[in-house]
């Protein structure tokens, strides 16, 4: 499970761009709350070469998934949320973690980490009102 300020990431796949290569389909880690993009630790020395061939070769697209064995189902085994998933699941789960670190933060007497929680989780709460706004306007709710 990976982490970013306090928040468990999200598995997913995405395109990234390396000098003007646009590589489609890269498995990547998202912070909900920063929107920190990292490369799965576990292709990252596979999509840095393939980056560099791609650029060698003066190619301006480029699917990940053509070059790269994966078994993506194993890579996002130990996420704790996916891209897939409604993305008002997600961010009540997000909240739910934020709160329970919150109560630790606060049994150990870390201020400047009850700080931080209280940040995030206003920005997860603001999230998850604009996700009821939405679904309220289109009739979900």
């Amino acid at each position: 499970m990976s982490f970013c300020c306090g928040a468990s990431m999200i598995g997913t796949k995405g395109t990234l761009r390396h000098y003007r290569t646009h590589i489609h389909n890269v498995p990547i880690l998202f912070c909900p709350v920063c929107h920190r993009v990292d490369i799965h630790y576990m292709i990252e020395s596979e999509y840095e070469i393939l980056a560099e061939y791609a650029h060698g070769d003066g190619v301006s697209e480029v699917d990940f998934q053509d070059y790269v064995d994966q078994r993506s189902k194993a890579l996002f085994e130990n996420c704790v949320n996916h891209d897939n998933e409604d993305p008002m699941d997600v961010v009540m789960s997000q909240i739910d973690m934020a709160l329970d670190l919150l109560g630790f933060a606060k049994h150990l007497g870390d201020s400047t980490w009850e700080a931080e929680l209280k940040k995030r989780l206003g920005i997860l709460n603001s999230r998850r009102n604009k996700l009821k706004a939405k679904r309220t306007s289109e009739g979900l709710c």
